[in-house]
């Protein structure tokens, strides 16, 4: 495909118009402000459009589709305590492939590309990730309250034949993370040994970490006063690239090991705020040299996967708290939409707007009332614009939603599907 007279933002988020991008395959070919020699097939007008990067969600729990809507104006406790455990308890391998299905749906009609995912029945959402078209790092979330080795629990069984079967799948789109759901739902034995194997094998690390004041301070209380960040530390978890979801209370010094480990903090700022479980401090993160990237949480606790509604939070959530409009400017949001969350899945060619890397694209109508006037496009992307505005969503070079077609998913069916099972648990309720 060609991309012509389109308005682009460039690896640094700037402005340039009337450019020309071709793809040939799962690659950007071409970028240049001259019709290029080569014929890329089908030619896209780009009149009123921009192109960019698409996004990276950095921390989600896709099948949870069903759950959206219940459980609400509880406190995080007691929302699974009494709403989200029961419901999943309940959950069968087909309802969680089609509400992944539901899910890359969903995330493809708000730009979304790749998704780092923590669940369970992981081979069922991996089959839906691999039809669906769309790019996934699938963890089996572990927890493990048992003394002795975690090697005898069947969901470390189950990550490990899923690492087995199906990492590097779907010609790399879909990657297999390790994952240890809590430091407060696991013992230290089974952080130690999920750790080694992360390691040992050179995948990812995916984690919960501080989402809330009150397990932050229970772990301190305890493990001899060590916060979350320093106990996980100290069992070698940041021994492979990972990815700390929350971070909403960590301290100082758990910062300081953040950037030296090279962890990743997944800020999820609207479903913190529905959970009233505080702000993610995502400026001094910045500040201190750690890779923050974005990520939507379930839409059990989010309420969906519109990721520029998720962007818009994420620059002002800190403004606000810290009484400070300076803070996270539209460049740094944006990077933490794309490349940040691209590194953070090991995702070293994607990303970035540019020849060579992979074509993982969406185009936004600005040619609509909100986008206008335009002072600065990154500054209307963030702030103006609206999940709706994204009309193509592109995976390495192939289309999968367009103009309200969803391209490599049967919509009808996942929604239908996804609403019998849903329908099906809460009877058994």
């Amino acid at each position: 495909m060609l991309f012509k007279n389109i308005t682009i933002l460039d690896e640094q988020f700037q402005t340039r118009e009337n450019m020309y991008v071709g793809v040939k395959g799962d690659r950007i070919a071409y970028i240049g402000n001259r019709m290029p020699e080569e014929d890329f097939g089908e030619e896209y007008d780009g009149t009123g459009r921009l192109l960019m990067t698409a996004f990276y969600n950095a921390h989600a729990h896709s099948p949870m589709m069903m759950m959206r809507g219940y459980g609400e104006n509880l406190a995080l406790s007691d929302w699974l305590n009494t709403r989200i455990f029961p419901f999943e308890d309940k959950l069968t391998g087909e309802a969680v492939y089609y509400s992944t299905l539901l899910a890359m749906a969903e995330s493809a009609r708000f730009g979304i590309v790749s998704t780092s995912d923590m669940y369970y029945f992981c081979e069922d959402m991996a089959r839906a990730v691999e039809a669906s078209g769309a790019k996934a790092n699938i963890s089996r979330s572990i927890t493990s309250f048992a003394e002795g080795s975690v090697k005898e629990n069947d969901s470390y069984k189950e990550a490990v034949e899923l690492v087995r079967n199906y990492h590097g799948a779907a010609d790399g789109r879909i990657l297999i993370d390790a994952s240890i759901h809590a430091e407060y739902t696991n013992t230290p034995v089974s952080v130690w040994e999920v750790a080694e194997y992360a390691a040992e094998y050179g995948i990812n690390m995916h984690i919960h970490i501080s989402e809330t004041q009150s397990e932050h301070e229970e772990c301190k209380m305890r493990h001899e006063g060590r916060t979350p960040v320093r106990y996980l530390d100290d069992l070698g978890v940041f021994g492979t690239r990972t990815t700390a979801a929350h971070c909403v209370w960590v301290e100082d010094e758990d910062i300081d090991i953040l950037a030296e480990r090279g962890v990743t903090v997944a800020s999820c700022p609207v479903s913190n705020l529905k959970l009233a479980s505080g702000v993610c401090n995502v400026p001094k993160l910045l500040s201190r040299g750690v890779n923050v990237a974005i990520g939507t949480d379930s839409v059990a606790s989010n309420n969906s996967l519109n990721f520029i509604e998720e962007m818009k939070f994420f620059a002002l959530v800190n403004k606000g708290q810290q009484h400070d409009p300076t803070l996270i400017t539209p460049a740094e949001t944006l990077r933490a939409a794309t490349q940040a969350g691209a590194f953070a899945q090991g995702r070293a060619d994607c990303g970035v707007l540019k020849e060579g890397g992979k074509a993982d694209l969406i185009v936004l109508d600005t040619a609509l009332p909100h986008m206008k006037p335009v002072h600065d496009l990154a500054t209307n992307v963030v702030y103006s614009a609206s999940g709706s505005d994204v009309v193509l969503t592109m995976c390495d070079g192939r289309v999968l939603y367009r103009d309200g077609l969803y391209l490599t998913v049967d919509i009808e069916k996942a929604i239908a599907e996804t609403e019998a099972a849903c329908r099906k648990i809460l009877a058994q309720l």
